[in-house]
């Protein structure tokens, strides 16, 4: 009696088992009927879209473009692998290169810090504003003609800043500051022609001649 009680228990358990398992397929065909659903549905919406896409471009799209275009893209299916893989080196390289960046703009942002704390900026806007005013006082034809006489300016600067020339110069300037004529002191026309008569004054007297000379000549 015990050994049938074991059999119909065994039996029991093995139905429960299977009717575990039937009903774990039920729900599985159940999920696979609703995703077949979902599918169907969303498919037939795609290709509803599809459709009227195509409909408004089908006038300027044929077969033999869609074709002839695919079989471009089979051709060219080792130039656009290497066009990704390009594309990767860049990825790559923009990651590898985001720290030294981020340093170089650190580094810019100190020294614009540095330049300010400096007064560069400052000395800018200064200029800025010079400009301005520089524009507004001055035409265009004006400009041009400073232009033209530039190199002129430039020589002359040149020819003053020699340094003989600034040499007789300060000469000049301290003969000038140094000698001085009592007012109460006669100076007659006999020591007059005396002074006149010295080297030194005769060269003086010949530079001053040649350079009268000169400018009456540019003046003519």
């Amino acid at each position: 009696m015990d050994d049938i009680q074991k059999q119909i228990d065994e039996i029991n358990s093995k139905l429960d088992i299977i009717l575990e398992e039937t009903e774990r397929q039920r729900r599985h065909r159940s999920e696979m009927d609703d995703l077949k659903d979902d599918i169907t549905r969303v498919g037939k919406e795609v290709f509803d879209s599809a459709v009227m896409e195509l409909e408004e471009v089908h006038d300027s799209i044929k077969t033999g473009d869609i074709l002839f275009l695919f079989k471009k893209l089979l051709r060219n299916i080792n130039n656009i692998t290497k066009t990704f893989e390009q594309l990767e080196n860049i990825k790559d390289f923009v990651q590898d290169a985001a720290p030294v960046s981020r340093e170089l703009f650190n580094d810019l942002m100190i020294k614009l810090d540095e330049m300010d704390r400096k007064g560069y900026f400052k000395v800018l806007k200064e200029l800025s504003m010079m400009t301005d005013t520089f524009v507004e006082h001055y035409s265009t034809a004006d400009i041009r003609d400073f232009g033209e006489k530039i190199i002129i300016i430039l020589d002359t600067v040149n020819n003053v800043t020699d340094p003989a020339v600034l040499k007789k110069i300060n000469n000049v300037i301290e003969t000038l500051k140094t000698t001085e004529i009592e007012k109460d002191k006669k100076i007659s026309a006999i020591s007059l022609i005396r002074e006149l008569n010295s080297p030194e004054s005769k060269r003086s007297l010949a530079l001053l001649i040649k350079v009268l000379k000169s400018i009456s000549k540019e003046n003519n």
